[in-house]
């Protein structure tokens, strides 16, 4: 296969795992009456989520090392589709046994994806084509916000659940055809053991820059996927919005992503590296999200729109130049484990995150309140970034 092989197939497998993730939060309106629960609950959904995610990313280091990249994406697709199909079962404590199920499945699609591009792209194109393999994310997001709101015009909830998974079987069975050549380098003698889940934990804490990179995303994480897990259900109950027109500003969201990742890859790559690329985006973050908790049913759409693309474009925008950073500054052979241990600090902040913006929205009566919170831990990632990128500068001249 061509050099674009690894990044085709692994952008594949990404956008399939984030649609699999964002499925539920997206229908939230509609499933959370047929629960009887409040829609505010999808937060703890991809907290649970992102809990079982934390786990299995710190053995993808082993398991990548083991099983092959390819393998290892193929049974996190099909662990993904399971859990999709146990939240089609309407009994809340199901929902929330898939949402493990398909947290598992997630976590460890990135390290294995790292593992493979770390071995097959030239270092002075890491971050734009980790960019482009991390649009994967907002693609995801994006037929998740147009795909299963016209799902649920023909189908019924659990009927779109089931045909996502179906999906996610279909993207894994396509795969097989390049496992030979993606996972030669398996190591079919690699033992598992109790250690292996703080292997990563430890490698991070060695090395400043990881441990750096590891903070960012912790605090650019909460920002993600609150946006990603709240805005339809924010413009659907506060905006009265519907919810085909809630979606469509989701992806306009997940467009701005898809943009953003590759052009601030392409920023970080030829002008002003990681850090400082980071600090910008943290700036644009706070001030969408500002921007967001002031908007009203009566704000033009068009504005709506735009707003949510910058919005989209720093909150999703951020993932593919930290990747990148990650895996340029692990120890050979360690990208895929460098990329476990800073990820479990990102699947940490959404763990944090999402519920205290929905116990904030709850506790204020409004989702602008959520938003608000989001702006004061984007602005302050992005100080810090910006004081270590001139501590950084000081301490080499």
């Amino acid at each position: 296969m061509s050099r674009w092989g690894p990044l085709l197939i692994t952008l594949l497998i990404q956008a399939m795992a984030s649609m699999a993730l964002l499925t539920l939060p997206v229908m939230a309106p509609v499933a959370a009456k047929a629960l009887a629960v409040s829609p505010a609950l999808v937060g703890l959904f991809i907290a649970i989520s992102y809990g079982g995610a934390l786990m299995s990313t710190l053995l993808a280091g082993a398991t990548v090392a083991r099983l092959g990249p390819i393998r290892v994406s193929q049974f996190c697709l099909l662990i993904c589709a399971s859990g999709l199909l146990l939240c089609a079962v309407p009994w809340l404590p199901a929902v929330f046994m898939g949402a493990v199920l398909i947290g598992w499945g997630y976590g460890p699609i990135t390290p294995a994806s790292s593992h493979l591009l770390a071995r097959t792209t030239p270092p002075h194109q890491m971050s734009l084509v980790f960019s482009v393999k991390q649009t994967g994310v907002p693609l995801g997001g994006m037929m998740a916000g147009v795909i299963v709101p016209l799902l649920l015009l023909n189908f019924n909830w659990q009927v779109s659940l089931v045909i996502v998974a179906a999906a996610c079987m279909v993207c894994a069975l396509f795969a097989q055809s390049l496992r030979v050549e993606f996972d030669a380098d398996r190591q079919v003698g690699q033992s598992f053991r109790l250690g292996s889940f703080a292997q990563p934990i430890r490698l991070v804490f060695a090395h400043r820059a990881l441990a750096t990179m590891a903070g960012c995303s912790f605090g650019f994480s909460m920002v993600q996927l609150s946006l990603s897990t709240y805005l339809v259900t924010y413009l659907y109950d506060d905006l009265s919005y519907g919810l085909v027109g809630a979606g469509v500003a989701l992806s306009f969201t997940q467009a701005g992503g898809v943009i953003g990742r590759v052009a601030w890859g392409y920023v970080a790559d030829r002008w002003l590296g990681a850090s400082q690329t980071l600090a910008l985006l943290g700036g644009l973050m706070a001030l969408s999200a500002l921007a967001t908790a002031f908007l009203t049913a009566n704000t033009p759409q068009v504005w709506v729109w735009v707003i949510l693309t910058i919005f989209g474009a720093s909150a999703i925008g951020w993932n593919g130049i930290y990747l990148a950073e990650v895996a340029r500054q692990a120890p050979k052979g360690k990208a895929s484990m460098a990329t476990g241990g800073t990820l479990a600090f990102t699947y940490l902040g959404v763990v944090v995150g999402a519920p205290v913006f929905g116990a904030m929205s709850s506790f204020f009566g409004t989702y602008r309140a959520g938003f608000l919170a989001l702006m004061i831990a984007a602005a302050v990632c992005g100080v810090v970034l910006l004081l270590n990128q001139r501590i950084t500068a000081d301490a080499t001249h």
